[in-house]
């Protein structure tokens, strides 16, 4: 008897609930799965399973080796995917989830250059700025911007931005320029709703660390709707470089209180904490890092 083959079957008949399921499932006759499952209760010398003509039911000894088998089983495969994953090619369908505005402006033309490089891989990208959770939606990986990424996940980091304070000319010149962040409070701001630290804005500048509690004419939860809102002279806005860096150099949007320095936040690479990770990512995860390797953001 071919004893792993005969755990690969008996595993497969608890997952699909019958015999008939695992007979399907492993594209074999019932009678070769009632088979393989007999002459493991009786190598062993002890019944794994209680059959009726309605449900099978493990043993208090068939739950202690189902248990086992499955994890050895899962050991196999991670093995044999370590070794794709050193010299495999990349294939099939990548599931990715991307920030918006960060997706839109500097990742979508990736896209193409990476399936270029890699025929055999099919794309499937999300845009979304919520936190997805990567093992619950089926996300192969994800790209975030935070200031640390979760310690849940195995990450890479590809790249940083900043947070600019900025606004248009026309908009200052009509309401004055702060001179210190405490200033804000009496000026029209425009937020990104979902930054962590929601209306507290941060600093960093000559007196230390401080955070000014802002009243937002305009609350959003998408950075280019702040963007389009401070060049059409509405407000003041404190957002990524990656997003306002091309605004600053034309001109268009004007970096306020230098001095005192928002937050810095890392572009991360995120997959599930893993043993292995396929081809498909591994190569993905290198091709962006080399991507944003040379990228300076112009702010």
């Amino acid at each position: 008897m071919d004893r792993f083959e005969a755990m690969r079957v008996f595993v497969a008949v608890i997952d699909a609930g019958s015999f008939v399921g695992a007979a399907d499932a492993l594209a074999m006759s019932k009678a070769a799965v009632s088979r393989h499952v007999a002459d493991l209760e009786s190598r062993l010398g002890v019944r794994l399973m209680h059959r009726t003509t309605r449900k099978l039911s493990l043993t208090a000894e068939g739950e202690v080796f189902h248990a086992r088998c499955a994890e050895l089983l899962a050991g196999v495969e991670e093995a044999e995917a370590e070794i794709t994953s050193v010299s495999g090619e990349a294939t099939g369908i990548l599931r990715i989830n991307v920030p918006f505005t960060f997706g839109r402006l500097h990742l979508a033309p990736l896209w193409v250059e990476f399936m270029a490089l890699h025929p055999k891989v099919t794309l499937d990208v999300t845009l979304a700025d919520r936190v997805v959770d990567l093992v619950e939606e089926g996300f192969d990986m994800a790209v975030r911007i935070a200031r640390l990424p979760n310690s849940t996940l195995i990450s890479r980091q590809l790249t940083s931005t900043r947070l600019v304070l900025c606004a248009s000319p026309t908009y200052l010149h009509h309401h004055g320029t702060p001179a210190h962040p405490s200033e804000l409070v009496q000026h029209e701001v425009l937020a990104y709703s979902l930054f962590s630290m929601g209306d507290n804005w941060p600093f960093t500048g000559p007196e230390g660390t401080l955070s000014v509690k802002v009243s937002p004419r305009l609350r959003t939860n998408n950075g280019d709707t702040c963007r389009v809102a401070a060049l059409r002279h509405q407000g003041i806005v404190l957002q990524p470089s990656f997003l306002v860096g091309q605004d600053l150099i034309a001109g268009t949007l004007v970096e306020l209180l230098p001095a005192y320095r928002s937050l810095e936040l890392g572009v991360y690479a995120v997959f599930p904490s893993r043993k292995f990770v396929a081809p498909k990512v591994r190569l993905l995860i290198d091709f962006l890092a080399d991507a944003f390797r040379m990228q300076a953001w112009p702010a």
